[in-house]
């Protein structure tokens, strides 16, 4: 870790309990639309270059995650890894590594890999870098979880890095969870046991 990635790891239970008093990164979107467009159609490459078709994934759930190694909610990386662990039979979750909140990733895909190893154990599958935002360049699964005609309700974008979005067992978006939800809040956990 840098000392700057150690400054805020340290600091992160004091960041959390601030971003929780003022509501800010708190908010929880939900929904039972079925999608128009399939989640199964898309497919992504991850950071070891292979691919992945989401239809391989079918009949789980899973949290798609845009992630940053040098934000304060990067620690939250510890409770992705325990929620992986912790689900892995049901449960799949994609981390995307992302540059687009305050150039808080700007390492390689290979450097992420290293990084959230090393420093928070990671074994969940991350794509390669990706675009988030509404944006050109747009990651195909974000243009799809970002875009009601495709998902059949939600048009909220990641505002911050650590946004969550839950697909259910039939390939249906059914929560947008904001930056300030951690991994293993009753919340988040209440949404994948449901």
């Amino acid at each position: 870790m840098t000392i700057r990635q150690k400054i805020l790891h340290f600091i992160y239970p004091a960041f959390k309990s601030l971003t929780g008093l003022s509501g800010k990164n708190n908010k929880t979107l939900k929904s039972t639309t079925m999608a128009p467009q399939s989640f199964y159609d898309l497919q992504i490459i991850l950071n070891n270059d292979q691919a992945l078709n989401f239809s391989s994934l079918k009949n789980k759930k899973i949290l798609l995650v845009n992630t940053a190694s040098d934000c304060g909610y990067t620690r939250q990386y510890d409770g992705l890894q325990q929620l992986h662990e912790k689900y892995k039979d049901s449960l799949v979750i994609i981390g995307f590594p992302s540059n687009d909140f305050g150039e808080q990733e700007k390492g390689t895909d290979d450097t992420i890999a290293t990084f959230c190893k090393t420093n928070y154990g990671v074994t969940f599958p991350l794509a390669k870098k990706s675009v988030v935002k509404k944006i050109a360049g747009q990651n195909v699964v974000y243009q799809w979880l970002t875009d009601e005609n495709k998902n059949g309700w939600n048009d909220t974008a990641p505002n911050w890095n650590f946004c969550k979005y839950l697909i259910d067992t039939e390939g249906n978006l059914t929560h947008f969870f904001e930056s300030g939800i951690e991994p293993m809040e009753k919340e988040l956990i209440n949404a994948i046991e449901e």
